[in-house]
Formats: C-alpha cells, sequence, structure tokens
C-alpha cells in the first residue's frame, strides 16, 4: 500500500485551487491487486473513479479498512453527484458562456466610451448635436435614430432588470463585468485542462492493470506448461 502511505501524509486528497481532487496515479498494480481475482474490480473501480470526482482520502480508507480494489466499499465514499465527466461538461458550458458574454460585454464597453468622449466634447459646445446612428431592430431591419447627448445611459442587468448609470459608472462597472468574464474563463480552461488530466491518469491506471493481467495469464500458462512437462518425465522415468 506505498502510494496510500504516500499520500497519507495529509489530512485530505490533493486537488486544485477549485477542489477538483486529484486522481491517484497507480506507480506499483501490486498495490491494488493482490491477485487476478481482483483485476475486474479495480478496472472497473478505475472506471468509475472517472465518472465519480469526489475520491475518498486515504485517511477515511485506513480509519475503515478499505483497500482500493475494493470496489463495493469503495463507491460508498464516491458522491454520485459530483462527477468528473460531469464536472467537465458543465465547465465546458460555462466556458463556452463565457466565451459568447465577453464579446457583449466588450461592444458594449466601447459603445459607453464612446458615448464618454461624445458627452465630453459636447461639454465645451453651447449648442450640443445630436448623436444620428442607426439601431438594429431585427435581423437585416434597421432604423435612423437621433440621440441627444446624455451624461447617462442604461444597462440592461440581466432578468429584465434596466439601470441607469451616469456614463464614468456605467464604464467603470462594464470593466470590472469584462475583467471577471476574462478572469473566470480563464479559470474554467485551467480546470478543463486539469479534468482531461486526470481521467487521462485514471484511464493509464486501468490499462496498467490491464496488461499485468495479460503477463500474469502468460505466466501462469508457462508455469503450466512447464510443470506438465516435468510430472510427464517423472512417468517416464518411473515407469523405466
Amino acid at each position: 500500500m506505498a502510494s496510500v502511505a504516500k499520500a497519507g501524509n495529509s489530512k485530505d486528497a490533493p486537488t486544485n485551487p477549485r477542489g477538483i481532487p486529484q486522481a491517484p496515479f497507480v506507480d506499483r498494480v501490486e498495490d491494488y491487486v493482490t491477485d487476478r481475482s481482483e483485476v475486474e474490480s479495480t478496472i472497473n473501480s478505475f472506471k468509475e473513479m472517472i465518472s465519480y470526482a469526489s475520491l475518498p482520502s486515504s485517511a477515511n480508507l485506513r480509519k475503515s479498512n478499505i483497500r482500493p480494489h475494493s470496489i463495493p466499499q469503495l463507491t460508498s465514499f464516491l458522491s454520485p453527484r459530483r462527477k468528473y465527466q460531469f464536472m467537465q461538461q458543465n465547465t465546458q458550458r460555462r466556458a463556452s458562456g463565457l466565451k459568447d458574454k465577453i464579446p457583449d460585454i466588450q461592444k458594449t464597453l466601447e459603445t459607453v466610451r464612446f458615448l464618454q468622449s461624445r458627452s465630453s466634447t459636447s461639454s465645451s459646445s453651447s449648442t450640443p448635436e445630436p448623436l444620428e446612428t442607426t439601431f438594429e431592430l431585427n435581423d437585416t431591419l434597421y432604423a435612423r435614430a437621433s440621440v441627444p447627448i446624455s451624461d447617462e445611459v442604461y444597462l440592461w442587468l440581466g432578468a429584465n432588470v434596466m439601470l441607469s448609470y451616469p456614463i464614468p459608472e456605467a464604464e467603470e462597472l462594464l470593466r470590472g463585468k469584462l475583467d471577471t468574464a476574462r478572469s473566470s474563463l480563464a479559470t474554467c480552461e485551467e480546470d478543463l485542462d486539469f479534468l482531461r488530466e486526470q481521467i487521462t491518469t485514471l484511464e493509464v491506471a486501468f490499462a496498467r492493470v490491464y496488461n499485468w493481467d495479460v503477463a500474469m495469464r502468460r505466466k501462469e500458462r508457462e508455469d503450466g506448461g512447464g510443470e506438465g512437462v516435468r510430472r510427464g518425465r517423472r512417468g517416464e522415468v518411473g515407469g523405466k
């Protein structure tokens, strides 16, 4: 149980900064399998770990006398609502939403900055001219409009909520939202890389167990064949 003992130095299983647990790395197959009868259950346990994100800590394993290859007991520690693949899909959806959201925030921020520049220019003029622009009403449908110069703008905040802001405050708000969205997107991409790495680690784990099983089968066949030859030779000698 070398890998379990090594991981047991910390109280909890290692996680990334967002608390996603790290998959166990199988260095020695013998730490998880004692004989060939346990191979199938061990491989299945690693496959299930790909689905389950909440891995048990080694401290909890020791307290409950649970071996890593004991799948019925192992899965009792795993939360069925937190899965690697579910978390991966959920993070991908979040990243996709942020990728759609960031350009909209950027366009809105550019518009507010443009209005800010027009407002500053008009403040020095005794007769400010209205802004002539074109509004998109629908796809391929536009309308001309004359917008009077103003010191405030209205921003949609979601859920059918629109609030009025002074232009400098609106710019500051949008700039903060843009920074937050970019930071969240970077976090999502980092988590996706981490999740892919954990899934790959577990896939390698059960591949190693499978290859170990193949090697043990071959060894048993070779040992069995050699034993049969020795028995045959002993029979020949006895007959003589």
